[in-house]
């Protein structure tokens, strides 16, 4: 693996002289490489990955961590470098299968998030899916009156509280496996910020007619 990262990095522009700031800014772009590397082949999320890449390099735990931008940018160039026959089969079939959840549970304001809408999933990946509910409750009730089993965590939502995941077992049988869906409960009122895009302009999560557009696109 490192000879591959090493020849991923050969194959780019050399930009002017060596300074200690091109130094950290290469060291910055070894971790964010080895852990896109982690998150394509390992399915690691991206905080986990960081730490994993500071290991794998031998670097101190306090070093410096690129931000997720970084390490999803470098996600995309290693599928499109060493994925590009297989990722987009695999992530239409995770976007069928989370939309069908998300039309099971259209009463709740479903958003889909995380690697499956960004563009950046696998196999290996999970798919979450945000719901806006008028009642928390309201959500494991509707899962039980449809036979599903499911299991109930505390994880952190992405303002930075509590919130609930709960999280499910899915066969996908284009791919032949199970897959980890896992539904985060938020108040209704948390819609409003959710929204918001990122530095790229684009969008962190995505409804269902999002969602039926981008399977509807790719099929």
């Amino acid at each position: 693996m490192r000879v591959m990262a090493l020849a991923w990095r050969l194959a780019r522009p050399v930009r002017g002289a060596v300074t200690i700031a091109t130094m950290s800014s290469d060291t910055t772009w070894e971790i964010a490489a080895t852990a896109a590397r982690l998150v394509v082949e390992e399915g690691l999320e991206f905080g986990p990955a960081k730490h994993r890449a500071l290991k794998e390099l031998g670097l101190p735990a306090r070093q410096a961590l690129p931000d997720n931008d970084q390490v999803e940018s470098e996600v995309f160039d290693y599928l499109q470098l060493f994925c590009a026959d297989t990722q987009p089969f695999e992530l239409l079939a995770l976007r069928r299968l989370a939309l069908s959840w998300m039309e099971r549970l259209a009463a709740f304001r479903p958003h889909l998030g995380g690697a499956v809408w960004r563009g950046t999933a696998t196999r290996l990946s999970d798919i979450y899916i945000q719901l806006f509910c008028d009642d928390s409750k309201q959500a494991e009730i509707t899962l039980l009156d449809q036979g599903v089993r499911f299991e109930v965590r505390a994880v952190k939502g992405f303002r930075g509280e509590t919130v609930d995941a709960l999280s499910i077992h899915a066969h996908c049988a284009e791919l032949n496996e199970d897959i980890g869906v896992h539904l985060m409960v938020y108040d209704h009122d948390d819609l409003r910020g959710a929204l918001l895009p990122d530095k790229q302009g684009r969008t962190w999560r995505g409804d269902m007619a999002a969602v039926r557009q981008l399977v509807d696109n790719a099929s």
